[in-house]
């Protein structure tokens, strides 16, 4: 039996007890020594005194679901292009003399602890006009501690929010012609309570000219200034701005009870031109979503979608609306984008899954309480299916698009060489452990999984309900079951891994505990690839990449050799953007970040290497690279001879297949 937890301590105190405990029980605790006592004790005592004299950790109140008894005006100048800094002015009334204030740390949709605090500058607080001294909390740097003077319930604070102003510091959020505002960039807010009972009236001052969407309700303007109804801080959070020079905006579903908009942003104005064609995919996109699901959980929608590469690419989901940023040429170059044309979907499907049905770790009470993500293998992974599956039935892809697509992450999962130590559920820590950092070796440190892997999971578990009830059910039933009840509600309800698993024996009674325990928990088990077997397909290799993929390697202008030599090459300079753990490139000793200067005695370029692959093919000559590894320059030899190969996937028999059918547009 493990050791009872210690609670009358400290919490760090209480960990450093339980730790050492815990270690000393797996060891046996009945030869516990008594020097082991004796350190166990010390750290207690110093962890205790340490403690004390840190009343602010202490003193942080947790959050309780009560009214605040203020509100939060916010105003937020976003006119400094020039140095891309947002200055900011905060009234907070309510305020009482022990009130804490807190910067937003665990951010939704996020998954992590990535609240930018490092860009908060300049900070001043005052009431009645006299300065109120603060200072931040020792064990926590995202909390501070204020001291106002007797009888002030009123606190001004100005602080500037130096937004990136180099992609080398931190994508950028604000350009010359773009601005991208999320709220709780620019909010301090009292600790003690849930966020949904914090009410604030927030406005943003933009450069003339520029127009803007939320999905925030306007009401009424000031000098340069646009102000917007009041919300609780959980909807104002929720409810980004985009603004900038150059706009457009396009109804997509006219539907008065739940209109849904496509407000468009670009760096240039001649990006903004689009086809009828284009539009009429992005309101199938609607319309199928609404056919599959079967309910909606927004009063209205705004798809805020940027064509920049001035400001960073990003999809990040919200109840009523989501950030889309892609390539200036998204639409200008319709025919070549395909590869990027899936991330609508995905946000939009956030609406319901990950927004109105969530996960119960994630829905924490305010932005300062750790979020749990255990399950985002159902909020990203069935979020990335349902995302893929409606682009197709949409027409955003074609069908080969979309069997392309699949191809490539069948292929990845196939050859991951993470799969031998890590299992797919331990991937969901991943941006609490990474926070969304780069890794020298993504495939065999297994990163953020559940969302790819995730998709053929329920991948695998669509065509087994499809194939036991003879076409009868399928997860349509399941999504309209699971997340299409309480048409109209706009709020939170939460689920846990049982009442997913509830659902799907709904829906098909099997045992989905078992299937799903050894899609998730095991580890050495091969790539979930049933789904693709069963809807009639096989996964195979040729020596010429598909349509899709050749327009993605494209666009990451990158020449993709990851099943053949095992690595990925940057084209700009040869430098090595990936290598496969254990493939070719890595039993040769490349890695990452090093650059191929030369193939067999010859300058190197994309198809000189290609090329040099192909002539070794079934031969015995290894091929020969120069490589420039920091401050030396080596030759490496590659004992490969299997030829190019890409993925591709293979249609078994004839006649419409499952997966066929899966990807086929819905007629309600």
């Amino acid at each position: 039996m493990p050791p009872r937890p210690i609670k009358q301590l400290p919490e760090c105190a209480v960990d450093a007890v339980n730790h050492t405990l815990g270690n000393l029980h797996t060891k046996a605790r009945s030869t516990m020594k008594r020097s082991a006592i004796c350190s166990l004790l010390a750290t207690a005592v110093l962890c205790t005194a340490s403690h004390a004299s840190d009343a602010g950790s202490a003193s942080i109140p947790a959050p309780e679901d009560r009214p605040y008894p203020g509100r939060i005006e916010l105003t937020v100048d976003a006119t400094d292009l020039a140095h891309r800094v947002l200055r900011v002015h905060e009234r907070i009334s309510g305020i009482a003399p022990d009130t804490v204030l807190l910067y937003p740390k665990w951010l939704p949709g996020n998954h992590a602890p990535t609240g930018p605090i490092q860009r908060l500058a300049g900070i001043r607080i005052s009431a009645a006009g006299t300065p109120v001294a603060w200072r931040r909390d020792a064990s926590d740097m995202y909390a501070f501690h204020l001291q106002t003077p007797a009888g002030a319930d009123t606190v001004d604070i100005d602080f500037d929010y130096l937004s990136p102003t180099s992609a080398k510091i931190d994508p950028l959020e604000i350009s010359r012609e773009l601005l991208v505002l999320d709220w709780n960039s620019v909010v301090l807010y009292p600790a003690g309570y849930f966020v949904r009972q914090i009410s604030v009236s927030a406005g943003v001052r933009l450069p003339a000219q520029w127009s803007y969407a939320s999905a925030l309700t306007a009401a009424g303007t000031g000098p340069g200034e646009q102000r917007f109804a009041p919300v609780n801080l959980e909807t104002l959070v929720d409810s980004p701005l985009f603004a900038g020079q150059y706009s457009a905006r396009y109804e997509l579903d006219t539907d008065s009870a739940a209109p849904v908009h496509l407000d468009l942003f670009a760096d240039r104005p001649e990006l903004l031109a689009t086809k009828p064609a284009h539009i009429a995919a992005y309101t199938s996109l609607v319309q199928q979503a609404r056919w599959l699901f079967g309910a909606r959980h927004y009063a209205h929608y705004d798809f805020l979608y940027a064509l920049s590469d001035q400001v960073a690419g990003k999809g990040l989901e919200h109840h009523q609306s989501s950030e889309d940023i892609s390539d200036p040429d998204s639409f200008t170059d319709w025919d070549k984008s395909g590869a990027g044309r899936d991330l609508l979907g995905h946000e939009f499907t956030h609406s319901w899954n990950g927004k109105f049905r969530r996960p119960a770790d994630l829905a924490t009470p305010n932005y300062n309480v750790p979020m749990g993500d255990s399950l985002l293998w159902v909020y990203e992974g069935q979020t990335e299916y349902w995302g893929n599956v409606l682009t197709a039935r949409a027409g955003l892809w074609n069908r080969q698009q979309a069997l392309d697509q699949l191809a490539m992450v069948a292929a990845y999962y196939e050859s991951q060489a993470g799969r031998q130590w890590r299992s797919l559920e331990d991937t969901t820590n991943d941006p609490i452990i990474s926070h969304h950092q780069p890794a020298p070796w993504t495939d065999f440190q297994r990163r953020r999984d559940y969302y790819m892997e995730g998709l053929l999971i329920w991948l695998d578990a669509d065509t087994l309900i499809r194939e036991r009830s003879r076409g009868a059910r399928s997860l349509d039933d399941f999504a309209r079951a699971f997340f299409g009840v309480n048409d109209g509600r706009v709020g939170v309800q939460t689920y846990t891994r049982d009442d997913v698993i509830r659902a799907l024996n709904a829906v098909e009674p099997f045992d989905w505990a078992r299937f799903l325990d050894q899609r998730l928990d095991g580890v050495g088990q091969p790539a979930p690839l049933d789904g693709l077997r069963r809807g009639g397909y096989r996964l195979v290799y040729t020596d010429t990449p598909s349509a899709f993929q050749k327009e993605e390697d494209g666009k990451l202008k990158l020449t993709d050799l990851r099943y053949s030599l095992g690595c990925a090459i940057d084209n700009k300079g040869g430098t090595l953007s990936s290598v496969a753990w254990d493939g070719p490139a890595f039993k040769a000793g490349l890695t990452e970040g090093q650059q191929i200067l030369a193939v067999n005695g010859i300058a190197y370029n994309s198809d000189v290497l290609s090329d040099a692959v192909r002539s070794a093919q079934g031969g015995k000559a290894p091929i020969e690279l120069i490589v420039k590894a920091g401050d030396r320059f080596i030759v490496v030899k590659l004992d490969y001879t299997g030829g190019l190969r890409y993925p591709h996937l293979e249609k078994m028999g004839t006649g419409p297949a499952l997966l066929d059918e899966i990807l086929t547009a819905r007629k309600n």
